[in-house]
């Protein structure tokens, strides 16, 4: 008499965004990191959290439940990290599922910036002024929030004033108990003073925009690294090459840290991380933490 073939539950994850869409980048991600299904859901408010929560967890079962993930994607940080405690909150052990925040792959493609960063100067970042260009924006918002975690003086710096990133210093005050500066960059004098005393630059502005010109960065002369995420001409920070990792820009001695050298971390964080959810024993409950730790690694 033949024997059953006992089929293995596969690997299933959960995409929710408060979005019209799910990221096709992160989707494609979580195939090739090894989920054998991978579902969207769009326009998840925070009111639905639990009830995805526990249809996910009790219909598979303890052991099913180990071999299904969640993932929070959407724009902004705060609201994902919140998505994610309520999902944390709505596990029934042993009933529970591993839970990873990464919204507009900020905390991924963020914990690469600032790693990278950290890897090229000497001493590390603690003490070290660091002013994010970009910083209403959720990756800046990310950075700066590590950064200062270092124990970096990180100063958010917004394109359209210092109201919105002032919200935003008092917001990590609250919620992750650190010190963020904040300062208008809506001109390019602003930006020339915001330069005046740092150390680093972080670009995290909008693709396609030049956000510091080479003038601007010559005429900086305490700056000692300038790194930009922007992979979308033209550059973020003029005289950067993408895939510059340490390369001097232009004359100036700052040295440059470009969007593909800060992608290729960035990519292998995020399938680390989805790879960890799938290897995992425990329920996990990923966000831009545990990023910027696998990005330390990663690099050394």
């Amino acid at each position: 008499m033949a024997r059953k073939m006992v089929m293995e539950a596969p690997y299933i994850l959960h995409m929710l965004s408060p979005l019209r869409h799910v990221s096709p980048f992160d989707i494609n991600m979580a195939l090739d990191a090894g989920f054998q299904a991978v579902i969207p859901y769009t326009e998840v408010e925070p009111g639905d959290i639990s009830g995805l929560v526990q249809d996910a967890i009790f219909s598979r079962g303890p052991k099913g439940a180990k071999r299904t993930c969640m993932f929070i994607g959407g724009k902004n940080a705060i609201q994902a990290l919140d998505m994610m405690e309520t999902a944390r909150k709505s596990m029934v052990p042993p009933f529970a599922i591993s839970v990873f925040a990464d919204p507009a792959g900020s905390f991924t493609t963020a914990a690469a910036l600032v790693a990278k960063v950290e890897k090229k100067i000497s001493g590390g970042l603690a003490g070290r002024s660091v002013a994010v260009f970009g910083g209403t924006g959720v990756v800046g918002f990310a950075a700066g929030v590590i950064a200062a975690g270092q124990g970096a003086r990180a100063t958010l710096i917004g394109y359209d004033g210092a109201e919105r990133v002032k919200t935003l210093a008092a917001t990590a005050k609250e919620r992750f108990k650190i010190e963020l500066g904040h300062a208008d960059g809506s001109t390019d004098e602003l930006k020339s003073a915001a330069l005046k005393s740092a150390d680093i630059a972080l670009c995290a502005g909008r693709a396609g925009v030049q956000i510091l010109s080479a003038r601007q960065i010559g005429e900086a002369k305490s700056l000692k690294i300038a790194a930009d995420v922007n992979a979308v001409p033209p550059a973020g920070i003029e005289g950067l090459g993408i895939q510059d990792d340490g390369a001097p820009i232009g004359n100036s001695g700052c040295l440059g840290i470009g969007p593909l050298a800060v992608g290729g971390i960035k990519y292998k964080v995020e399938a680390g991380l989805f790879r960890k959810m799938i290897e995992t024993d425990k329920p996990l409950y990923l966000d831009f933490r545990d990023a910027f730790a696998l990005a330390r690694e990663l690099i050394g």
